[in-house]
């Protein structure tokens, strides 16, 4: 995961996801939390204050998504990335294909999150997510990121 600005980036901060939160309650061994507002969290437990402890849980998502997303490079140099490949297509044979068809070159990279990524020079998006429906992939499952 890399960062922006010092905040974490998440690639798939646009996707929807389906967030339950939940809240519990410590108990209380007198005092009032309003005596000591502003103060941090780790100072009113010590002080044996009441706490709210959130947890959130994310709902797993239905169907597994086919990524398509550019990154730019340098000046007008532009990456399409290809990432959530179903695992009956072999990713080194669609690499072959992608790259004879859109006379471009590429690479198939082992990423620890995501599995295997596809890098494609220039920006193929929309002929691969066009080949992935002819090939039978649902148009609904293919996700194109981008400007």
């Amino acid at each position: 995961m890399s960062t922006i600005l010092n905040k974490p980036y998440d690639a798939f901060a646009d996707e929807e996801q389906d967030v339950a939160v939940e809240t519990t309650k410590k108990a209380s061994t007198g005092g009032t939390a309003a005596d000591h507002r502003g103060l941090p969290e780790w100072w009113m437990i010590l002080l044996g204050e009441e706490q709210h402890i959130h947890t959130l849980t994310f709902a797993p998502t239905v169907a597994n998504h086919i990524h398509i997303r550019i990154q730019q490079r340098n000046g007008r140099k532009t990456i399409t990335t290809l990432q959530g490949v179903p695992t009956e297509y072999d990713p080194k044979k669609l690499l072959k294909a992608f790259k004879k068809e859109f006379a471009c070159n590429g690479s198939l990279v082992d990423d620890e999150e995501m599995g295997q990524v596809i890098q494609l020079q220039g920006d193929q998006r929309t002929k691969i997510a066009e080949i992935l429906i002819e090939e039978g992939i649902d148009k609904e499952t293919i996700k194109l990121h981008g400007f």
